[in-house]
């Protein structure tokens, strides 16, 4: 049973989760089956690492019916009752979670069941609800939607035909759920884009466009930060677009859930990255800006921890940008913030960057030649950065060896990514052709520089060019 479905979802479960969903399927409202509780107990135990317990299936079977023989018939229709059990638990968690849809779910009960003494209660607690609400994605709209729809079916408006109705706050509210919405999922279409060449079919998508383009919703900002996310990208030259879209996330970015405004910042981000790497250095500042905006407002953490990949990118790029203090007061603030598995190797990692950006070498060895990284990345990552140091400082017998090393953990590691196996390829390539390339020599020194131009996927690139540079003073 430790490969079954139902082991693979409990084992999801924090002893917290453990006691609620052990709670739910003691209830005799949602099951009445001593054999589903004890099931439960079974695995619960193994996944808890209690003594004397395995999971074969004639032992699990002689816990909870000791006293039947074994039938795999009946034990697997135990197993499917207790997986369906702990999927309601599972929707039961988020619906608790939602009182906003609770309230809209009362409305609707009351309204069939035709409870007049509690349509005005539901309705009140439903605008209660709505308005203690801080977050507006696109779902708030239309759990606004549900709210007036259903205010409408229980005020009867049907039949009392002389009073003025609701329908323009239903609509409204549809409409804005579906714009943002739409448009929510357009602007992730146009990303992915940019990575695999798909075209998808997105009814009416140009209509939306052109009518927002028309029309202020600057009052709905799941609209207006969307549509200038797609502004960003389909109108790119125009940088205009990003202030703009800069301007809204600092204003409303604490409107939306957590994971949405993260998405929305990557795609300032994404615009940044984009435009450093065409040479436009300015960007960099902004990718720095966003990335300190995300750290104010935590929306960079997940579960209060950060990732080891965010660590190193925003180490990265205020290195480049020459924020050594700032980079150092960083990583002695935030590296409690990455989870234990990852600290030691991303620590030691970055602060050899901090080192090799100031020059200091003989740190930048010393750190990088004690550690073997666990994560790929990280090993590539160091063996470039001990691969330039080495340069740096005409250590000529490790860089060789370096070189044939690095090129064997490239072919030895076939997991690796073509690209990135090319990327690292080429920087050993560049790196040996610049040590047989003589300061002033302006021939080879310019057939160096067109290669480099007319290669793609080369990593360290920009170092490799400083390196040119400096051959031709």
């Amino acid at each position: 049973m430790y490969n079954s479905k139902l082991y693979a979802i409990l084992e999801h479960f924090d002893k917290y989760e453990q006691n609620r969903c052990r709670k739910y399927i003691q209830s005799p409202y949602f099951n009445r089956s001593e054999e589903l509780v004890e099931l439960f107990e079974v695995l619960i135990s193994a996944i808890n690492g209690e003594n004397g317990v395995n999971l074969e299936k004639e032992y699990v079977w002689q816990k909870i019916q000791a006293d039947k023989e074994y039938d795999d018939v009946r034990f697997r229709k135990y197993c499917s009752d207790l997986l369906k059990l702990i999927e309601g638990y599972l929707a039961q968690q988020i619906y608790e979670g939602n009182p906003l849809h609770q309230a809209t779910y009362l409305m609707e009960s009351v309204g069939k069941k035709k409870m007049k003494k509690l349509y005005s209660t539901a309705m009140r607690t439903a605008r209660r609800l709505s308005k203690q609400q801080n977050h507006k994605p696109s779902s708030y709209y239309f759990y606004q939607y549900e709210i007036e729809k259903n205010y409408y079916d229980l005020t009867d408006f049907e039949t009392n035909r002389t009073e003025k109705t609701n329908v323009e706050d239903i609509i409204t509210n549809l409409d804005y759920f579906y714009l943002a919405e739409k448009l929510r999922l357009y602007c992730s279409v146009l990303s992915r884009q940019y990575v695999v060449s798909y075209e998808y079919e997105l009814l009416f998508i140009d209509e939306i466009v052109n009518h927002i383009k028309k029309h202020n919703y600057e009052n709905v900002p799941a609209i207006s930060i969307y549509y200038q996310i797609y502004l960003t990208q389909t109108e790119v030259d125009e940088e205009s677009h990003y202030y703009r879209l800069k301007s809204l996330l600092n204003k409303h970015s604490l409107d939306f859930p957590h994971k949405e405004a993260n998405a929305m910042y990557s795609y300032a981000m994404n615009y940044c990255i984009r435009k450093s790497n065409r040479g436009q250095l300015n960007f960099l500042g902004e990718l720095f800006e966003l990335y300190k905006d995300l750290l104010d407002k935590e929306l960079i953490f997940s579960d209060g921890e950060l990732s080891p990949w965010h660590f190193k990118n925003i180490i990265g790029t205020g290195l480049r940008l020459g924020k050594f203090k700032w980079v150092e007061n960083f990583i002695n603030q935030y590296n409690d913030r990455l989870h234990p598995k990852y600290r030691d190797n991303a620590v030691t990692y970055n602060l050899a960057q901090v080192y090799f950006y100031q020059k200091e070498h003989d740190k930048v060895i010393q750190l990088l030649q004690e550690v073997e990284y666990d994560d790929v990345a990280y090993n590539l990552g160091s063996k470039a950065m001990l691969l330039a140091t080495y340069y740096e400082t005409d250590e000529v017998e490790p860089l060789f060896s370096l070189f044939e090393s690095f090129r064997a953990y490239l072919n030895r590691h076939k997991d690796i990514p073509v690209n990135r196996r090319k990327n690292y390829g080429n920087l050993i390539k560049f790196t040996k052709k610049l040590t047989r390339t003589m300061p002033g020599d302006e021939k080879a020194i310019n057939k160096l520089k067109e290669e480099i131009k007319n290669t793609k996927n080369i990593a360290s690139v920009n170092w490799l060019r400083e390196k040119i540079a400096e051959l031709e003073d």
